[in-house]
């Protein structure tokens, strides 16, 4: 048997009839650049809004950009400071840098993967700016505790949702738990569009004006330039897509949230640390990461059985080379480094088979002589 990571290809065999009669209405329209005007990205900005419950969303070229933009308009620079996770995907710490501020990293929570609220306090200096809650592979971040620590230092919040589409931390969506959030549409992601695609989720006014000025050149109104900009539109083509993606989201993700269960009690013999939300958190499971010793033997093991697998991510974010300068060493960082050296990703995805788990729970259990 032959289990892929994800299946996008069986995903849009479910869903043909509509993805292509909305791929289509864009093209009678010609409406392909995005921004406010065109009728598809209005709609999807609309709807997506409303299921997270923002009163805004701009949407734009990518789930980077939309964090650089968000904090770009929030006046971070040059010279600034802002406290990320050690162990994300670089797309967190590169927005930063890109601006010229300085990625401050922080270890994780033991057996979570996300930033440790205890340990963010003693990374504050005069020129923190703001703090980068990152929702790792579908689980909220303890929003609270990093909340409360913002207010005592008057810090804006950019929640990182890039892998979270749906979850929910004591009821409420993330996205609406900070000052803004930075949504990734990658094709693989809970909400995927078929190119790259992002967007950006606000209640604050202001702000939504100032990412939806940066992403389009600087303007609101053609041709009136307040400052200098970028282009980082969502086209329609993405946003036609997104629309119809986004009314099956919730059932993506139950079913992601059934396959997680059938995951831990199928590997409960296996010696595999299965993964573990916190309780008051709603996970969506856009990836199921597993812990084991072992993974350097696992993986192979699998692989040549035809589970396909993956490692997110290898290296933590301050150790990669392009951050060298700062002088960082794996031993700042002992539970994220110990972490990255065992963690495995497993196929997930709302398509995923009853037969298709059990068989990479019997392999891994081979592997490991479970």
């Amino acid at each position: 048997m032959r289990v892929p990571f994800v299946d996008l290809a069986q995903q849009y065999r479910n869903l043909r009839t509509e993805i292509d009669a909305a791929i289509a209405a864009v093209i009678a329209d010609t409406a392909f650049i995005g921004g406010r005007e065109n009728r598809h990205v209005r709609r999807f900005e609309e709807a997506f809004a409303e299921f997270v419950g923002a009163r805004h969303c701009v949407g734009c070229a990518n789930g980077t950009d939309a964090i650089e933009m968000l904090l770009q308009a929030s006046g971070v620079g040059d010279g600034d400071e802002v406290i990320v996770p050690a162990h994300s995907w670089i797309s967190t710490s590169e927005a930063v840098s890109t601006l010229g501020a300085k990625p401050v990293f922080v270890d994780s929570t033991p057996g979570r993967f996300l930033m440790n609220p205890d340990l963010i306090e003693a990374r504050i200096t005069p020129r923190t700016k703001a703090i980068i809650p990152v929702h790792l592979y579908g689980q909220p971040a303890d929003m609270d505790p990093i909340r409360a620590i913002a207010d005592r230092h008057r810090l804006a919040v950019i929640e990182d949702c890039a892998q979270a589409h749906g979850a929910k931390y004591k009821g409420r969506y993330v996205g609406t738990l900070g000052n803004a959030a930075a949504f990734s549409f990658y094709p693989g992601k809970n909400l995927g569009a078929y190119g790259d695609a992002g967007a950006m989720v606000t209640n604050d006014d202001a702000l939504a004006e100032a990412v939806r000025r940066i992403a389009n050149h600087g303007q609101l109104q053609k041709h009136d330039h307040r400052i200098e900009g970028r282009n980082s539109r969502l086209d329609g083509v993405q946003a036609a897509v997104l629309s119809v993606k986004l009314r099956y989201l919730a059932h993506g993700n139950a079913l992601r949230a059934e396959h997680a269960a059938a995951y831990a009690t199928a590997l409960a013999a296996c010696n595999v640390v299965t993964p573990n939300a916190y309780p008051d958190a709603a996970h969506v499971y856009h990836l199921y990461v597993i812990k084991t010793r072992r993974r350097d033997e696992l993986q192979p093991a699998l692989n040549q059985s035809g589970v396909a697998t993956g490692i997110h991510y290898p290296q933590l974010l301050p150790l990669l080379s392009c951050y060298s300068r700062y002088g960082y060493t794996p031993d700042q960082f002992p539970v994220a480094a110990r972490d990255v050296a065992q963690i495995l990703s497993l196929p997930m995805f709302p398509e995923l088979t009853a037969q298709q788990i059990s068989y990479v729970a019997q392999q891994t259990a081979i592997s490991l002589g479970g």
